[in-house]
């Protein structure tokens, strides 16, 4: 048996607590290894991000940073043509996200409004090591491109030749993309956040990476760097539903998708008696054997397991306690359960919807929250890159209005200077 199976009414509340649980991360030993580089390069800017990209990726850097305004690059015309797609895709659900002003009259005389402006400077990681990653290049920076950001670095661990691979460059161009830091790591994200002689310094930090990266924005965010960042992301999951409509083919594909991408990524089978295990366990054992990648996805699959429900009210319950970052819905009727889905990153439903579709080109973002945490985090949207700006103006009508209510309760707080921003004025109107 591929994957360990557990019986949903068999769990007492230690076991279900228990399986809830990720792989560990030792955060207290990651951050005494990141606080370091981070004070590296607050020290020593672009020469520290030389030396770390030479020690940890052994690239030798000429420059730390480009403009890929002025690079050029040349694609494949099947590469391009999907990289295209997926770009109108992203930008057409992304642009559609754009919020409306807000006016509201809260009594008459005081108006109050809303409305958004975009976070001047940010900063994107797309991780690379083991891969490129031209789909989260797009993820990040088209949302950033649409809310108006002035500023947009893209850090990137460079190639061994210390290029960037043209695709990452192609996207940045369409997208309008500033700079290009060509680092990963902890030592781009503590670039980004604290500026150096050529990396501009940003307000907010955006994009997955390992628990480095996920220490370094962390730590960052908590410092005198004055940074946000989007959510404290770690390794990659998915929590698939499956009922006895589910292809089994389909679901072992599904789970495979997500434990390639690290031996930390975890994937969770929820299916109900019904399903079709044996077949899963054929499919899984076929599938991994032929994939490339097949000794990360092994180690995996470790992390991982199956729960069997007794029908679908105990699989959304169990889903929404463990919170994954992707949930696939694999049953009958999926959009009858819609409601039931509280708490997921992002959510693909019916038999034909793999994950992958949401990872590169559906519209939808693929950075989301891992770990739990899409109990209280969103993923990456428009929304990410803006804030809001509340504004109020008030008529004489207004003022006497809601002017004694103010009066009263800033007695009852004994802030004597805020009733007299309000007192000294009504009189003015009497007189």
């Amino acid at each position: 048996m591929i994957l360990e199976k557990y019986f949903y009414n068999q769990l007492d509340n230690q076991a279900l607590k228990s399986l809830l649980q990720r792989p560990k991360i030792d955060f207290g030993s990651i951050f005494e290894t990141v606080q370091p580089i981070i004070d590296q390069v607050e020290n020593d800017g672009d020469q520290a991000l030389i030396a770390l990209t030479q020690k940890f990726d052994g690239v030798q850097l000429s420059v730390v940073t480009i403009n890929p305004a002025t690079v050029s690059v040349e694609l494949d015309e099947a590469i391009k043509t999907a990289i295209d797609t997926a770009f109108d895709n992203i930008y057409r659900f992304h642009k559609a996200q754009q919020p409306a002003d807000l006016e509201v009259e809260t009594m008459p005389g005081v108006k109050c409004s809303r409305t958004s402006r975009a976070i001047q400077r940010v900063g994107l990681y797309v991780p690379g090591g083991t891969a490129i990653l031209p789909s989260s290049a797009m993820m990040l920076s088209i949302p950033a491109m649409i809310a108006g950001c002035e500023q947009v670095v893209l850090a990137t661990p460079p190639k061994k030749d210390g290029t960037v691979a043209p695709e990452i460059i192609y996207i940045a161009q369409k997208a309008k993309v500033n700079t290009i830091l060509l680092a990963g790591g902890a030592q781009a994200v503590a670039a980004m956040a604290l500026g150096t002689e050529t990396v501009p310094k940003v307000d907010k930090i955006l994009g997955p990476g390992n628990q480095y990266v996920t220490a370094a924005k962390m730590l960052l965010q908590n410092s005198e760097a004055q940074i946000s960042i989007d959510m404290p992301a770690g390794p990659s999951e998915v929590l698939v539903i499956a009922d006895e409509e589910a292809n089994p083919e389909f679901v072992a594909a599904d789970l495979l998708s997500q434990a390639e991408h690290g031996k930390d990524s975890q994937v969770v089978l929820v299916a109900t008696t019904s399903f079709n295990i044996d077949g899963l366990e054929q499919a899984l054992a076929e599938q991994l054997e032929a994939l490339p990648r097949r000794d990360i996805a092994a180690l995996a699959l470790k992390n991982s397991y199956t729960v069997v429900v007794e029908d679908l009210i105990q699989a959304f319950d169990f889903s929404n306690e463990y919170a994954p970052e992707h949930l696939i819905v694999n049953v009958a009727n999926p959009d009858n359960y819609r409601e039931r889905i509280i708490n997921a990153g992002s959510v693909f439903l019916g038999n034909l919807t793999p994950e992958s579709v949401g990872d590169y080109a559906s519209g939808t973002n693929h950075t989301l929250p891992t770990y739990g945490y899409a109990r209280m985090y969103s993923g990456v949207n428009l929304a990410s890159y803006q804030k809001s700006i509340t504004m109020q103006s008030l008529t004489e009508e207004g003022l006497k209005n809601i002017g004694p209510s103010v009066e009263k309760l800033a007695e009852l707080e004994e802030l004597q200077a805020h009733k007299n921003a309000v007192t000294l004025r009504l009189k003015a109107i009497e007189s």
